[in-house]
């Protein structure tokens, strides 16, 4: 079996560079609507199938690389889907081989995804889908979104297809918050799906990263 990743790129340009809570909430869509077109065409084995299935059967590992001008411009031509929210662009590709990616995908880089916000993102509601992020790490923008994208992939794995399908309307919007440390204790022991990282790039391995929460998952979101 081929070992596989998904590369998300996100854009950076200088004068005017995402906030950070929108580039994480953008790559966690972007893995979703991804997964949601493999499954779209499964029965006539279309699009991306074969790599998305291979993909998951792996460690479902992500890498996020940075673009802008030109480069984001060539990121566009290639196979994929671009979300936008709010002031982040975020394009996700077809699972590619760990060794073997696209010229126009190897070549951009990891770093520089040091975002920030400029206000504190307003409170999630009851129903949305909400990805907390361990309050205790210290990850840069690129490594929190791969985070993300992996708490949004939990979500829907642990989704019917009713609950999908009232997702799907919804735009398989997100929430992206960081935990407060009571809350994230309580979080992490609750029951809701845990990354936990294998400690490729920036923490240790086996560090517990995001809980997904979302309404049709078995623990509802604890008062603290």
């Amino acid at each position: 079996m081929t070992e596989r990743v998904l590369p998300l790129v996100v854009r950076i340009e200088r004068a005017a560079p995402p906030q950070r809570t929108d580039a994480l909430e953008a790559a966690a869509t972007a893995v979703v609507r991804l997964l949601d077109r493999a499954q779209d065409r499964a029965e006539d084995g279309g699009e991306w199938l074969d790599e998305v299935a291979e993909w998951q059967d792996g460690r479902i590992r992500k890498v996020v690389r940075r673009a802008r001008g030109a480069e984001w411009r060539r990121a566009l031509a290639l196979p994929g889907i671009t979300v936008t929210v709010r002031t982040a662009e975020v394009r996700v590709h077809p699972p590619v081989p760990l060794d073997d990616w696209p010229r126009d995908l190897a070549r951009l880089q990891v770093s520089g995804t040091d975002l920030s916000d400029d206000a504190a993102p307003q409170e999630a509601g009851p129903d949305d889908v909400v990805l907390w992020i361990n309050p205790h790490l210290e990850m840069t923008a690129g490594k929190a979104m791969a985070q993300a994208g992996h708490g949004a992939q939990f979500a829907w794995w642990g989704a019917d297809e009713a609950d999908r399908a009232a997702w799907r309307e919804r735009g398989f919007a997100v929430r992206v918050r960081t935990a407060g440390p009571a809350r994230w204790d309580a979080l992490a022991a609750s029951g809701l799906p845990v990354v936990r990282d294998a400690g490729f790039t920036e923490i240790a391995p086996g560090s517990a990263t995001v809980v997904a929460d979302a309404p049709w998952l078995p623990v509802g979101v604890p008062e603290v």
